[in-house]
């Protein structure tokens, strides 16, 4: 006699359980980070462009957003910041390429329950 096996998988409930809903806590530490690591590497002159991005940023959305008359300028024109080198544009790009392995990982951990 063959033993029955069934196996039922709620995919929306797993989803939820780790986080990765719409809004979930994975977007939110995603988005959190985002900023955060972004901040020292936007244009700043009286912190304007770094607070447009947490006024306009709605953590959880998986946007991030700078809105100001000149962010746009300031992030595709180079520009040179003497005081502060890192600074500049391709702020998001840049920010990404150095820290996307450490994003990840932080998501990871969030998913996997730690």
């Amino acid at each position: 006699m063959p033993n029955m096996f069934q196996f039922i998988c709620d995919i929306p409930a797993v989803i939820k359980k780790r986080g990765l809903e719409d809004n979930g806590k994975v977007q939110q530490f995603i988005d959190s980070e985002c900023l955060r690591l972004c901040e020292p590497k936007v244009p700043k002159r009286e912190n304007i462009l770094i607070e447009s991005g947490h006024l306009n940023t709605v953590i959880g959305s998986g946007q991030i957003k700078y809105r100001t008359p000149y962010a746009r300028r300031w992030y595709y024109m180079p520009a040179n910041f003497h005081e502060a080198p890192e600074r500049g544009n391709y702020w998001f790009d840049r920010m990404k390429q150095q820290y996307k392995n450490q994003i990840l990982e932080g998501a990871k951990k969030i998913a996997s329950g730690g």
